[in-house]
């Protein structure tokens, strides 16, 4: 991903935060040279000294094979993003993007039933612990519970990340704050949401 100095997060710990509020990402592998995509929940743990990205795939989704091929996969989070006019800038300039988006680049292989059972209620749990009704795994019958064969969990072990908060850094206080102001009166949650993000900045 091309990202501006300017505009680079290097901080891990607020790529992690952003990650964990941003968690249903893309996961983009190859297969005979084709790119291709799969939308899906996402977890970011820590083992150890690494960090890994679990998740599964539908077992009739072939994208699951592609990690046999032992090349790099990756997984796209993407946040808030807003149109910006330029009429909102002092001086004449042209119009953007303001966003935010991390791509994280990992080796990815197949979790072992184990594996993906303690996944499944760690999903559960982030999920369904607060409502009044929880969905856990403890509560599922084992006619439910075998409707697992159907999926295919995955980890991916995290090797490079890149993430770009593009928010306005490039402009003077002024025109920032003007931004932050007109973005909150657009009829419109991502802008609004663009908004937050500039505003935690300040």
């Amino acid at each position: 991903m091309y990202v501006p100095k300017h505009f680079q997060v290097t901080d891990f710990k607020e790529v992690r935060e952003f990650i964990e509020g941003n968690s249903f990402g893309t996961l983009i592998t190859t297969q005979q040279g084709k790119p291709i995509a799969t939308h899906l929940p996402l977890e970011l743990h820590r083992v150890g000294d690494d960090y890994v990205i679990t998740g599964h795939l539908a077992f009739a989704n072939p994208q699951w094979k592609t990690f046999e091929e032992d090349e790099d996969v990756l997984v796209i989070y993407q946040g808030p993003h807003a149109y910006i006019s330029s009429s909102w800038y002092q001086s004449e300039n042209v119009p953007t993007w303001n966003y935010q988006s991390v791509h994280v680049y990992g080796r990815a292989s197949i979790m072992n039933e184990q594996e993906l059972e303690e996944d499944l209620k760690l999903l559960l749990q982030k999920y369904e612990k607060h409502r009044e009704n929880p969905v856990l795994w403890e509560n599922l019958s084992s006619k439910t519970k075998k409707q697992m064969k159907g999926i295919v969990g995955f980890k991916i072990k995290v090797e490079e990340v890149q993430a770009a908060d593009k928010l306005s850094q490039n402009r003077n206080d002024e025109d920032y704050n003007n931004i932050i102001n007109k973005l909150y009166e657009e009829n419109d949650g991502q802008s609004k949401a663009v908004a937050e993000a500039m505003k935690k900045r300040v």
